[in-house]
C-alpha cells in the first residue's frame, strides 16, 4: 500500500542514509526526501536514488534555486521539496519531469503554485496554520490539490488534520533525528504508518 508520507531525513548523512531508508521502506514509507542543508546531502541523494529508485520517490528538501533542482535531477531525483513558493523552481522541476512541492500558507500563495505547475501543496508551517486554517483553504482550492501538512504534524494529529482535508504529511524528528539508528527509526517507522492508517482508514 502507498502512503502519502514523505520522510525529511534533515541531518543525515551519506553513510547512514541507506541503512536508515531501508528501514523506511520496509516499514511502508516510500517518500523519501534529504533536505539539502545536510551534510553532503547530494551525495546522500545519489546513493538513494540509486539503491531505492525503483521503489520509492527519492529527492530534496529545502531546495531553494533553479540550480540545485538542475543537481538533483542529475542525482536521479524525482522530488523536489521547498519551504517556500518559487514560480521558477518551481517550472523548472516540472521542466525536468519531476514532482514539485513549495511551501505555501496563504491562499494567494497556493493559487500561484499551482499556476506554475505545483504537483502539489506543502502548508507549512503546519504548525501556524492548523487543521482549521487547512480547511478554510480548502473551500478555495481546486478539490483534486493535494495538499502535505509538514511542520506541526505528527502521529496524534493526523486525525485532526486528515478531517480538515490533509492528503498526507512531511514528518521530520518524529521519524529521523540526527544519531539515529537504522534500528530506531523502524521503531518511529512503525509508529508512524500504524497512525497514518487508523487515521486514513487504510487508504
Amino acid at each position: 500500500m502507498s502512503r502519502n508520507i514523505v520522510a525529511i531525513l534533515r541531518g543525515v548523512t551519506p553513510p547512514e542514509v541507506e541503512a536508515v531508508s531501508e528501514a523506511l521502506v520496509d516499514c511502508g514509507i516510500t517518500r523519501i526526501e534529504v533536505p539539502l542543508n545536510s551534510p553532503d546531502a547530494f551525495a546522500s541523494i545519489e546513493r538513494l536514488a540509486s539503491r531505492f529508485g525503483a521503489v520509492a520517490l527519492i529527492g530534496g528538501g529545502t531546495v531553494l534555486t533553479v540550480d540545485e533542482v538542475a543537481r538533483l535531477h542529475d542525482c536521479g531525483a524525482r522530488l523536489v521539496v521547498s519551504p517556500n513558493m518559487n514560480p521558477d523552481v518551481i517550472r523548472a522541476t516540472r521542466s525536468a519531469g519531476m514532482r514539485s512541492y513549495p511551501g505555501v500558507m496563504t491562499p494567494t500563495e497556493c493559487f500561484a503554485a499551482l499556476d506554475a505547475g505545483a504537483s502539489g501543496l506543502k502548508l507549512f508551517p503546519g504548525s501556524l496554520i492548523g487543521p482549521d486554517g487547512l480547511r478554510a483553504l480548502r473551500a478555495v482550492l481546486p478539490t483534486a490539490t493535494e495538499v502535505l501538512a509538514v511542520g506541526g504534524a505528527a502521529p496524534d494529529n493526523f486525525v485532526q488534520w486528515m478531517a480538515a482535508g490533509a492528503s498526507g504529511f512531511g514528518i521530520g524528528t518524529a521519524l529521523y533525528r540526527p544519531g539515529d539508528t537504522a534500528a530506531g527509526v523502524r521503531k518511529k517507522a512503525q509508529a508512524v504508518v500504524a497512525a497514518f492508517d487508523a487515521s486514513s482508514g487504510g487508504q
